[in-house]
């Protein structure tokens, strides 16, 4: 029968239930739908019409959620590798991003700007960023016979041929070949590489009975203080090279200088010798048995005169250290810059980073001396204030061989153009004059041209000779440096440059400098901006320092100190001064700033007279950001006195 089907069974269940969940209106209607409810056999065409609409409706939901789910599953099979992939990529980008969000603070270099990274926290005057001062830590330091764990893991001798042959020096031939099979089976069985096995050669040299030594070497350090200091760490490491040992060396007499001061004078001989004793064989003076002690300082046979400027170490291998062994004891001089950067192993330019740093310790007197002026500054507000060191390079003898032009009068001119006349009467005489009249009398054929170029030479003479009394034949050249950042800041200069930088009035500044060229009016606008400016003569009393006197270099020792113990030090010109100390607040750890003005910008600056004091402040400002002793990448040829960060610093 038709209503036994499924299809009207459940019209009728559905049509029940929806009838008892409604309300009638009216009691006729409600008797109607009662007597419709008490025959259910019958139902209506409309109500199997909308049957028919309901199931077809169900059937068209089911079909789209089957084909919704076919296409999910065509999809997930796409995506499945999309996902693994960016799963893989996700895990192979962990380390880059992690070691990018821990990697140390460096600054690089692109072009001739210095690119450092963004730090959140705000700009200080007196300290640099945070990030930067534990980065890096020093790692040139030796204690207790052996090398650090910190030097350990930044690596020994990284050339490997210049490496085995310092350490055959060390172990002999036959050590030699026995090493180089060791590390040819290491490489077989990729235990080792063969840098390891130098490194870890080098690490273990023994120094060989004095009998053994391949000789002796003395050094002429001369100049003033610190290029004689440069001169004693690279003599040390000159002895490492050759296994030679070393004489202490002589500190020469410098013709501006004018001292006298030996090595025993300024320096802690003992803790020199007992700090190196690891490293490098050093005597006090020349053996006993050699007969006649004056041959080493007038014989030719005696003496190595041949280094070149920067040589590199196998230079020293292949021609002085035969000569050593046939003589036994030899003389270098001269010796400034007589030993590269770039070109000797790593392991010795973390020794002369040793030297600097540890070994060489002036006297105690001189320590004491300095913690007590430093002391001094920094309370002399009545609390603890921080100060600034200025090394202010502007003496007479400085001024003068600058060649540049100054601020000044005529009869100042004058008086300077004589002195350099006489002190560099080289470079003070040109014969632009008399090229180019040679130049003109070569080219002209007639005899008209030939008298006006007589005139004109004539005329070039007259003017020369007026110009060479008074140095004006020489401001092309003096303007050509200034425009090139190689003239030394006037003190009106660099008190302009720091209080665009933000230093107030009240600033401490401890001023290292010999006698200011010009005196007090040259002082005059330095002392107007900063009132409290002092040096070494007026914190202490004519006693205290009457002791120093004796010896030029240790009141050069005493500023050295004070400057590298200060908050904030800045240099007006280059020299090995500057760039010692900028080194050292750097191995000590970048906190300090050290500020190195860009001359050549501050001369455009200072030359332009439309320039407003806001433009200027932002020039400044933005220009020395980086100018601070930041971590810097070294590069070619670097200065390792100024960034020892590469071969004598680690990651922190």
């Amino acid at each position: 029968m038709a209503f036994n089907s499924p299809k009207l069974a459940m019209a009728e269940l559905r049509h029940s239930s929806s009838l008892g969940s409604r309300a009638s209106s009216s009691p006729k209607k409600r008797d109607d739908d009662s007597s419709s409810t008490n025959s259910p056999l019958i139902i209506s065409e409309n109500q199997l019409d909308d049957d028919d609409d309901d199931d077809n409706r169900h059937f068209s939901r089911d079909r789209d959620r089957f084909y919704s789910s076919v296409s999910w599953w065509y999809q997930s099979k796409i995506s499945i590798p999309i996902l693994s992939l960016l799963i893989l990529l996700g895990f192979v980008s962990i380390p880059l991003v992690w070691n990018h969000l821990n990697a140390p603070y460096l600054c690089k270099k692109d072009g001739i700007v210095l690119r450092c990274p963004r730090v959140k926290e705000a700009p200080s005057l007196w300290e640099n960023p945070y990030s930067a001062t534990t980065s890096w830590k020093s790692c040139a330091e030796r204690r207790d016979g052996v090398f650090s764990d910190v030097e350990i893991q930044c690596g020994g001798l990284g050339h490997l041929d210049l490496g085995l042959e310092a350490v055959g020096h060390h172990v002999g031939m036959k050590g030699k070949e026995q090493l180089v099979s060791m590390m040819v089976k290491a490489e077989e069985e990729g235990e080792w590489t063969r840098t390891d096995y130098v490194q870890e050669a080098a690490w273990k040299w023994d120094l060989p009975p004095e009998n053994e030594t391949t000789g002796y070497v003395l050094i002429h350090a001369e100049g003033g203080l610190n290029q004689q200091r440069i001169a004693i760490c690279n003599a040390v490491a000159v002895a490492k090279i050759m296994n030679a040992t070393l004489i202490l060396p002589l500190l020469k007499q410098d013709q501006i200088w004018k001292d006298q001061t030996k090595f025993e004078d300024i320096f802690d001989v003992d803790h020199f010798i007992d700090y190196l004793k690891d490293d490098v064989r050093i005597v006090r003076d020349i053996p006993e048995w050699f007969p006649d002690k004056a041959e080493l300082f007038t014989s030719i046979k005696r003496t190595v005169k041949n280094i070149p400027k920067y040589a590199p170490a196998q230079f020293y291998i292949d021609n002085v250290l035969p000569r050593i062994r046939e003589k036994k004891i030899m003389a270098l001089k001269p010796f400034v810059d007589r030993l590269g950067y770039d070109n000797v192993p790593p392991e010795i330019n973390r020794l002369r980073c040793r030297v600097n740093y540890h070994a060489l310790k002036f006297l105690p007197e001189i320590e004491q001396m300095a913690d007590q002026l430093a002391s001094r500054m920094r309370n002399r507000t009545g609390s603890s204030n921080p100060y600034m060191a200025l090394h202010l390079r502007f003496e007479k003898g400085m001024v003068g061989l600058s060649f540049c032009d100054f601020v000044g009068t005529r009869e100042e001119k004058a008086i300077m153009a004589e002195y350099r006349k006489k002190e560099w009467p080289r470079r003070y005489k040109v014969n632009n004059c008399g090229m180019s009249t040679a130049v003109l009398l070569i080219e002209t054929s007639t005899l008209n041209l030939i008298r006006i170029s007589l005139c004109f030479a004539f005329l070039m003479a007259l003017f020369c000779k007026w110009g060479m009394q008074n140095g004006s034949h020489l401001w092309q050249l003096a303007l050509q440096k200034r425009k090139e950042g190689r003239c030394p800041l006037e003190p009106g200069e660099v008190a302009v440059i720091l209080r665009a930088m933000g230093y107030p009035k009240e600033t401490q500044i401890y001023v290292a400098s010999g006698q200011v060229y010009g005196g007090q009016n040259r002082m005059a606008p330095l002392r107007t901006m900063f009132p409290n400016l002092v040096t070494k003569e007026e914190l202490t009393s004519k006693e205290e320092l009457d002791g120093f006197r004796k010896h030029v270099t240790s009141l050069a020792a005493l500023d050295f100190l004070v400057c590298l113990k200060s908050d904030v030090f800045v240099m007006t010109h280059g020299g090995n001064f500057a760039k010692l100390i900028i080194g050292a607040r750097r191995y000590m750890g970048h906190r300090l700033k050290s500020i190195k003005p860009d001359k050549g910008l501050m001369s455009k600056s200072f030359g332009d007279p439309y320039m407003g004091w806001a433009t200027f402040v932002e020039d400044v400002v933005v220009t020395h950001q980086t100018r601070t002793g930041l971590p810097e990448e070294t590069f070619p040829n670097y200065d390792l006195w100024e960034n020892p960060l590469t071969p004598c610093m680690c990651k922190a």
